[in-house]
């Protein structure tokens, strides 16, 4: 039996989250004993002990960005020390034979590894651009503290290796999977959403923050789509504790233009289908790159066209005028064109989102995802 120990930043259902939830649910647990450690309880937590996954909560050392503040460092050097005791009564029970550290967000892993000279790998699920002194520094911490680092597209690789070629030795891209569910999508109606049935849908979904694209969705829906089409907006997701600032902003902009009655705003869901039953096209305007952009792929998996930014790992999966569109970041007039073609064609949406199932079952399997993982943990241990 392999004992891993897995490190993760949080206990929402995102995109990480919803990874390692899938990774820890079907990986063969007669070969493989997972144990979990996040910073605080969630919605995670629940689902992995609903798959009798042991969770454990701790510090795991994140890394955000109002950390450097005196206060914040002085808070973090304290919890270096309640953390590695943790892990430190975890590890006399498992005998860890690999810690698995879940984004680059959490640090602890690192230290740890290092500390108890144990096998450590890194999966990383970003793209760090900004600021230049993370971006700088990162590559160099996975050089140094990694034994193997995964990235989830060739998107996040490249971004890694343009720093630290080295890397390039002792990485390896595998990409997000997904199993296809023959439940039913419609439990809701347009008409739950205040929508009219005749209306053409365009999901948002997805964390409510700067990266994500509402803003420029929704100045793209202002100057050329409230009028011109049946389209309205459905924007599901909720903000980072801390940042409900971003959720506010939109709000506004939603009062300002008088758009109550053609923009919704729900809060995080777990689960998705119902809201992608009722979804016609799903928008994925990233401002900046997306490391993979697994609403993309869940999206093509519900068979619905998807409209993304072109850039990141989003053109590692959306086929461009075949499964959808991508469209340059920011460019109001492309995202525009692309959804107004969208909108107006029910054939094309029909065509693209049976297109998009088909390269989602094809090149992005849960099962190729698990046995990925699963060969990589018997190489490393």
């Amino acid at each position: 039996m392999t004992n891993i120990l897995f490190i993760h930043q949080s206990a929402d259902l995102y995109g990480s989250d919803k990874t390692l939830l899938q990774l820890l649910s079907k990986i063969n647990r007669a070969k493989f004993n997972p144990v979990v450690v996040i910073p605080l309880d969630g919605p995670l937590r629940e689902e992995l002990e609903k798959a009798n996954v042991k969770v454990v909560i701790a510090p795991v050392l994140k890394l955000y960005r109002k950390m450097f503040t005196p206060k914040n460092l002085v808070l973090f050097f304290k919890q270096i020390n309640k953390a590695v005791a943790t892990l430190d009564e975890l590890n006399k029970e498992h005998r860890f034979d690999l810690i698995y550290s879940n984004t680059l967000a959490v640090l602890l892993g690192m230290i740890y590894a290092k500390k108890r000279k144990i096998k450590h790998l890194w999966h990383v699920h970003e793209i760090i651009v900004h600021p230049k002194p993370i971006a700088y520094i990162f590559p160099k911490l996975l050089k140094k503290f990694a034994d193997f680092v995964v990235c989830n597209s060739e998107a996040t690789l490249a971004n890694l290796v343009r720093r630290e070629p080295d890397l390039i030795s002792k990485s390896q891209v595998i990409h997000n999977g997904l199993q296809p569910n023959p439940e039913p999508f419609n439990s809701l109606a347009k008409k739950d959403f205040g929508f009219d049935e005749q209306d053409v849908i365009v999901a948002l979904i997805g964390r409510i923050n700067r990266l994500k694209g509402h803003k420029w969705l929704l100045d793209t829906y202002v100057k050329h789509l409230h009028k011109k089409s049946h389209c309205k907006l459905l924007f599901v997701g909720s903000p980072v504790v801390g940042q409900e600032y971003y959720l506010e902003e939109i709000k506004s902009i939603v009062e300002k233009e008088n758009l109550t009655d053609a923009v919704k705003i729900i809060d995080f869901t777990k689960d998705l289908r119902p809201i992608l039953g009722i979804t016609d096209i799903v928008a994925v305007p990233s401002t900046e790159a997306e490391s993979f952009g697994l609403v993309a792929l869940e999206a093509m998996m519900a068979q619905k066209p998807v409209v993304g930014s072109n850039h990141g790992g989003l053109t590692e999966i959306i086929q461009e005028k075949v499964t959808g569109f991508l469209v340059e970041p920011n460019d109001v007039s492309a995202l525009a064109s692309a959804l107004l073609k969208l909108s107006e064609s029910p054939d094309l949406r029909k065509q693209f989102g049976h297109e998009g199932y088909q390269r989602a079952i094809n090149s992005f399997s849960e099962e190729q995802y698990i046995r990925n993982f699963e060969s990589l943990f018997v190489r490393l241990t």
